[in-house]
């Protein structure tokens, strides 16, 4: 019976034994996954206070 030697990566945590058939995730596979992450605001959005969606004018008691 021969016994197949594991692979293995260094990491910053120490050596680390891959499984076997499953390839380490590389810098590019990262990179991809960050590249095809939808777009997040810089800034956060203002709330529409116009017209229909107006709270301001919703919450007046009377118009007089």
């Amino acid at each position: 019976m021969s016994r197949r030697r594991c692979l293995s990566e260094p990491t910053p945590e120490g050596e680390q034994t891959l499984i076997p058939g499953v390839a380490p995730i590389t810098t590019r596979d990262r990179l991809a996954v960050l590249a095809a992450a939808p777009l997040a605001p810089r800034v956060a959005q203002k709330p529409p206070n116009v017209d229909l969606f107006d709270d301001d004018a919703r919450n007046q008691l009377s118009l007089f």
